[in-house]
Parts: C-alpha cells; sequence; structure tokens
C-alpha cells in the first residue's frame, strides 16, 4: 500500500517493520508522546539523514493522517488534515492505524 501523494512503498521490508516495532516499544517504555504541529513534525524528520516515519489514513468522520517518527530519543506525533511530503530518503510504514493516549 502506499499514499499516493508520498509515491513511497509503505512495506519496505523486515527492516522497516522491525524499525516500527522498535519505535511501538519505544513508546510503551518512555510512555511519553511529544504532540507536534504538521510543520515541526516536517522539520523533525528533515533533521534526520534517514528517517523513519510511521504514518496512518483514518477516515472515520472525514480524513486525517496521523504520523510518528523518532528524534534524539524522543517520539513525535502529529495529526493533519492534509498528507505530509517527506524528503526521498524517509523510510514510510503504513499503519492500519496510530492510537496514542490522550
Amino acid at each position: 500500500m502506499m499514499f499516493p501523494e508520498q509515491g513511497k512503498c509503505a512495506y519496505g521490508g523486515g527492516g522497516a517493520a522491525a524499525a516500527a516495532i522498535a519505535i511501538a516499544e519505544a513508546i510503551k517504555a518512555s510512555g511519553s508522546i511529544v504532540r507536534v504541529t504538521s510543520e515541526v513534525f516536517q522539520s523533525i524528520v528533515q533533521r534526520n539523514d534517514k528517517p523513519l516515519v510511521v504514518a496512518a489514513k483514518s477516515t472515520f468522520f472525514k480524513t486525517s493522517y496521523s504520523y510518528l517518527t523518532s528524534y534524539r530519543g524522543f517520539v513525535f506525533f502529529a495529526k493533519s488534515d492534509e498528507p505530509l511530503l517527506f524528503k526521498s530518503s524517509a523510510e514510510i510504514v503504513e499503519a492500519k492505524k496510530i492510537w496514542i493516549p490522550s
């Protein structure tokens, strides 16, 4: 699967799945997620040489997009009404759903 706007395959192989699991485990271990605006999120992704972004599209009432990435030991979350675009070196993992505690 892929988000057409991003042009990146969502299933990049075992390494991508392992990295997504590592992010999930980091969230469980740390218990903290930093919520940021989509603009700040894109800025954080730009700072990474080879960023991993977990993305999910939701169509419950209206279409929205949720994103997770890690940077310097922190996990960052953003939600957007429009799909975000990332640099070509970003590895995008498409999740069915991203749930974070409120």
